[in-house]
């Protein structure tokens, strides 16, 4: 099985590519995905997290208030870290329960698809790593228009993940994204098809 890291800054669209190479038939261990998991009310992960940051990160039926949590979490990197250290580790621990399975089941390529891979060190665990790259200024306004969030909000969640120029050094296959969808699918075909290629 080969190990495909995913990754870019937010709002880049790696999820759009990630949809992308599930419909290809590829697997997605989707990090995203694995961190709302984990902090489902019951799991001890959000007990710790309300600990920490305050019970007001509740809302009134016991989930997480995920804005909250990240309008204290990102406030500065000693709290970011703090987030981290709850949650990271048990991210981990899943990411490779979901790998492990792929690997039983005989899965020829999985895609991990994490937005801290190359932040949190993990680029090297990978047998390729895809970065999505596009100008922070494109990022913000796409961050504004579709997710919401507030200008400086967007920029101190871009600002506490690490440079651009750090995360496309640990490429090995980059797909630009500061144009069209349809030039999107285009440019992540050709690099799942370098990829199986390479692997063949």
């Amino acid at each position: 099985m080969k190990l495909i890291g995913l990754t870019g800054g937010i709002g880049s669209g790696k999820s759009t590519v990630a949809k992308l190479c599930a419909q290809r038939g590829w697997r997605v261990v989707d990090a995203d995905r694995i961190a709302r998991d984990i902090v489902k009310p019951g799991q001890p992960a959000l007990a710790e997290l309300a600990e920490k940051f305050g019970q007001d990160i509740l809302q009134e039926d016991g989930s997480l208030d995920r804005k909250e949590l990240a309008r204290r979490a990102f406030v500065d990197k000693e709290h970011t870290e703090l987030l981290n250290s709850i949650t990271h580790p048990r991210i981990q621990k899943e990411t490779q329960r979901q790998f492990a399975a792929a690997r039983e089941e005989g899965v020829d390529f999985t895609v991990y698809d994490m937005p801290l891979l190359v932040d949190n060190g993990l680029d090297g665990d990978m047998d390729f790593v895809i970065v999505v790259d596009v100008d922070p200024e494109e990022r913000v306004r796409r961050l504004v228009e579709f997710r919401g969030l507030d200008e400086a909000d967007a920029r101190k969640r871009i600002n506490a993940q690490i440079s651009d120029d750090k995360r496309l050094a640990a490429a090995s296959h980059v797909i630009d994204n500061n144009g069209t969808q349809e030039q999107l699918a285009e440019r992540a075909a050709a690099v799942c098809d370098e990829i199986e290629a390479a692997s063949s």
